[in-house]
């Protein structure tokens, strides 16, 4: 029986994963991760650290990366519905600069598998979402990078129709934008590091 459904996305790398669902009058059980089945989809990593969020409607989270510790991410949404986004930051890339976004919600069970070297973050779309993810390495503030969620370059195009305002953290209101990111990381240092 099939544990898991590994779904290509339009960038390499990226994926959506569904996974086998059972349900009874109890309730469901489903696993979520499962070392041999990703190894065996091309997916093997190693996650280090897992980390939940909850946040209320009109949250909007990153863009974030960190540049010498980049992390890999399996994320997903065990209560409400967010819009989660990725920005493919590898340099030698076909779709540097392009991104990806999916609802992921409690509802549909979909995980997102975003790997090192992209920027991510979410827009919480219900009353509240509680948000979870592995990473494959841990989080260093010091390393801490992003580009500004509304960057006309990368031109996400966020589901803002029933949003009444943005909630931004402090540091997310001040990330430089796609031009400077690459100027500054790509090439007055080189790029030798993805973020």
């Amino acid at each position: 029986m099939e544990k898991f459904k590994f779904i290509k996305t339009p960038i390499e790398g990226l994926y959506i994963i569904e996974q086998k669902v059972f349900e009874d009058k109890r309730g469901y059980f489903m696993e979520t991760y499962n070392y041999h089945e990703f190894k065996e989809a091309g997916l093997d990593m190693l996650f280090v650290q897992d980390n939940q969020s909850q946040s209320q409607k009109g949250v909007l989270r990153g863009l974030h990366c960190q540049k010498n510790y980049p992390q890999g991410k399996l994320v997903r949404v065990i209560k409400g519905e967010v819009f989660d986004v990725a920005v493919d930051l590898r340099k030698t890339s076909k779709t540097f600069g392009k991104y990806c976004g999916y609802i992921l919600s409690a509802k549909n069970k979909r995980q997102f598998y975003i790997p090192k070297g992209f920027a991510h973050g979410f827009l919480v779309l219900s009353t509240e979402a509680e948000f979870v993810y592995k990473c494959t390495d841990f989080y260093h503030p010091e390393d801490e990078h992003g580009i500004i969620w509304n960057d006309p370059d990368i031109n996400i195009h966020w589901p803002l129709d029933h949003i009444d305002k943005i909630i931004l953290s402090d540091k997310d209101t001040h990330w430089i934008g796609f031009k400077e990111y690459k100027k500054i990381y790509y090439l007055e240092i080189g790029g030798e590091n993805e973020c």
